[in-house]
């Protein structure tokens, strides 16, 4: 029996994905549950798995390459002896007919694929990062820093023993103690690549210019900013309000400076300090659906993060409320690590309840955010400036000051509800800052 292999749907909003590798090569081997592509979402790249057992006869869509969600991309033969009548059989790309598939909510992570969760390694194809989900694990528990591997599979992929081989020769002084979990592997040759400095952390709403560009040059849109054209366009659909608000941060600022040292990051400090606040506005945490108010079961803040090669995601911290902000902080810096090598599950980017974009790092006093679809409301942040005002007292001195803008859905949230929201936030900021710490 000849099975086809289809374009999987990896988020609610995908309508087409890219062929960034194939792992598998025809004739091949396959597994049922084994990782035989590498298809490039709206905003992550994904290990997508064979449902049935066989040998891989024919590649219909080639690495490069972009088909429909429910195009068949593949076929698998049972059989060696059906791989020949697999390829005759074979359509090509283009005229491969999309079989409709139901696309999963944003929660939910399709069985079919597997998505690239770990440390971003430095072995690539076409840009993209190849490595098997149980080299990303291993690599994890033997805390073993992918960037040194070169890897020994299909591609120049990563393998589980290219892992074990890096741990074995001590290349990460924290593996030694680990416990191996595969088979003893052959030994690999030394790496001789420095290793790669980690990214540099950059939430904004500003996409930055692909390197590419040339004045007068007509450049096409990648897979991820075509991703963030759609949602603008169904923001345009939702009916919004804005309001702002003048919050000091002179406390703030003092205690970011007092745990700076400690890994603890000014995104994890808003991001929890809005959290907090969400906690008693519920309404604000929540959206709007045809039955009515969705109120959300979880507080997850979603950031907005500019992306290197054009385009932002919006990793999502959640559960943001209920982790300490050590915690918090060193979960928001593995989010931009991975979100900028496209190495997150559709829940880590698509969860938010409520959505952060803080452009005050490059100086911006102050602007207004588009609502994204599925929330209520967003939180624009500009910069903390030292200001002169009027005190308590009658006298003149110096604050630090910022602006917040909240563009919120007027459908469920009204003016005096943004309000009160911004209020609170200002009041935990300026005068129980430290709470946020407990």
């Amino acid at each position: 029996m000849i099975h086809e292999v289809f374009m999987p749907a990896l988020s609610s909003t995908m309508t087409e994905g890219k062929i960034v590798s194939w792992v598998k090569s025809p004739g091949d081997k396959v597994e049922k549950g084994e990782t035989v592509v590498v298809v490039e979402s709206d905003k992550a790249d994904m290990d997508v798995e064979s449902f049935y057992e066989g040998y891989l006869a024919t590649i219909i869509v080639p690495a490069g390459e972009a088909a429909p969600v429910g195009a068949a991309i593949a076929l698998v033969a049972e059989t060696e002896a059906e791989i020949e009548t697999a390829q005759q059989q074979a359509p090509s790309a283009g005229s491969a007919t999309p079989t409709p598939a139901p696309a999963p909510t944003p929660q939910e992570q399709p069985a079919a694929a597997t998505a690239a969760v770990e440390t971003p390694p430095a072995a690539r194809r076409n840009g993209r990062s190849i490595i098997s989900p149980r080299a990303r694990k291993l690599a994890k528990e033997l805390k073993v820093d992918l960037s040194n591997i070169q890897g020994s599979g299909p591609h120049g992929r990563i393998v589980a023993e290219d892992v074990e081989a890096a741990a074995n020769k001590g290349k990460q002084p924290a593996a030694a103690t680990a416990t191996p979990t595969m088979a003893p592997v052959a030994p690999q040759p030394a790496p001789t690549a420095a290793p790669a400095p980690a990214p540099s952390i950059k939430p904004a709403a500003a996409a930055t210019i692909p390197a590419v560009a040339v004045p007068g040059s007509v450049v096409p849109l990648n897979t991820l900013q075509n991703a963030v054209v759609r949602n603008m366009v169904a923001s345009l659909q939702v009916p919004t309000f804005r309001v702002g608000y003048t919050i000091t941060t002179d406390n703030l600022d003092k205690l970011y400076k007092q745990i700076k040292s400690k890994g603890v990051t000014m995104t994890a400090l808003l991001a929890k300090a809005v959290a907090v606040t969400l906690q008693k506005h519920p309404l604000v945490n929540a959206s709007y659906s045809e039955q009515g108010i969705h109120y959300h079961s979880a507080i997850n803040v979603a950031v907005a993060v500019a992306m290197d090669d054009g385009g932002l995601i919006t990793p999502v911290l959640q559960n943001a409320d209920q982790q300490d902000i050590y915690s918090l902080s060193r979960t928001w810096k593995d989010l931009v690590e991975r979100s900028r090598s496209k190495q997150l599950q559709p829940a880590e980017y698509s969860s938010g309840t409520f959505t952060l974009s803080n452009l005050g790092m490059y100086g911006v006093d102050k602007f207004d955010a588009i609502l994204p679809p599925g929330t209520g409301a967003i939180l624009a942040i500009g910069a903390s400036r030292p200001q002169v005002v009027a005190t308590e007292d009658g006298m003149m001195g110096v604050r630090r000051q910022m602006q917040v803008n909240m563009t919120a859905d007027h459908r469920i949230i009204y003016g005096a509800d943004g309000a009160a929201f911004l209020q609170s936030l200002a009041k935990l900021i300026e005068t129980n800052v430290q709470s946020l710490t407990m």
